[in-house]
C-alpha cells in the first residue's frame, strides 16, 4: 500500500495534486503534522485538513508535535482515519492510543530512527500501525538512512510473536530506488513525498512503486 505524504506537494493547488495522485493508484493521504518545536518545521493544522473535505481515500494524521492530546478530537473530526502519534512524545502512551480508539480511528505509533524497538512493546495491544522513520522527521525529500533498516526487522518479529494485527509501515526517503529494501525488511505500507510529488507522471511511478514495493516472503529479512 502506498500512502502519499502531500509534505512534498505543490500547495498552491493542493486538492488537484492530492486527486491526481488518488488516481493514479494512491491508496492513503498522508499528512505529516508539524509544530515547530518537535521537529524543526511547521505545516498545518485541522483548519487546512476540513478545508480538503471528503476524500475517497483514508486519510493519516501523523502528528509530530510535542503535545498530541491538543490535537487527537480536532484530526478525528476531520474525518482523518489514522492518527499517527510518536512514542518520544507521548507520556502516557497507553491512555493516548486507547483514545484514538474512542475516537473511532486507528492508533499508530511512530519512532525515530535512534529510538529503540523496546519501548513499544508494552503498547502493542493498543497499536494498528507502527511507523518506522527512516529519516529524522522535519524536512521532505532526505535520503532513507539504511542503518534503521534492520529495526524494521525487528519490529516486524516483535509484531510476529505479539499475534496482533499490527501494519507496519515506514516512511523517509521511500522511492523506487528504495522501497525495495523497505520491503524486504518486513514493511508492507509505504509512505512516499517527493518519490512521488517530485516525478513527471504519478501513475507510472506508483504503479513502479507498488510493483517493488511486493515481496512474496512473508517472514521477517535474517538479514538487511
Amino acid at each position: 500500500m502506498i500512502s502519499a505524504s502531500i509534505l512534498s506537494a505543490d500547495f498552491s493547488r493542493l486538492k488537484e495534486e492530492i486527486s491526481a495522485v488518488i488516481h493514479a493508484g494512491a491508496d492513503r493521504i498522508h499528512l505529516d503534522v508539524m509544530d515547530g518545536h518537535f521537529v524543526p518545521n511547521l505545516t498545518f493544522g485541522p483548519p487546512i485538513v476540513q478545508c480538503l473535505g471528503e476524500l475517497p481515500r483514508p486519510m493519516d494524521a501523523h502528528l509530530m508535535v510535542e503535545n498530541p492530546e491538543d490535537y487527537l478530537e480536532p484530526f478525528a473530526e476531520t474525518g482523518c482515519r489514522v492518527i499517527t502519534i510518536h512514542v518520544e512524545t507521548g507520556r502516557h502512551l497507553h491512555r493516548l492510543l486507547t483514545h484514538i480508539r474512542e475516537l473511532g480511528c486507528e492508533a499508530g505509533i511512530s519512532l525515530n530512527p535512534a529510538t529503540p524497538v523496546e519501548l513499544l512493546r508494552p503498547v502493542l495491544p493498543f497499536v494498528d500501525v507502527i511507523l518506522v522513520m527512516t529519516v529524522n522527521p522535519g524536512f521532505g525529500g532526505q535520503k532513507m538512512i539504511p542503518e534503521v533498516l534492520p529495526k524494521i526487522t525487528e519490529l516486524s518479529r516483535m509484531v510476529a510473536d505479539s499475534g496482533y494485527p499490527v501494519t507496519l509501515e515506514v516512511d523517509g526517503g521511500i522511492n523506487r530506488e528504495t522501497i525495495s529494501d523497505a520491503a524486504h525488511a518486513g514493511a508492507t505500507r509505504f509512505v512516499v513525498g517527493s518519490g512521488i510529488f517530485k516525478t513527471p507522471d504519478y501513475l507510472t511511478t506508483i504503479t513502479t512503486l507498488k510493483e517493488r514495493g511486493c515481496t512474496t516472503d512473508t517472514s521477517p529479512a535474517l538479514e538487511v
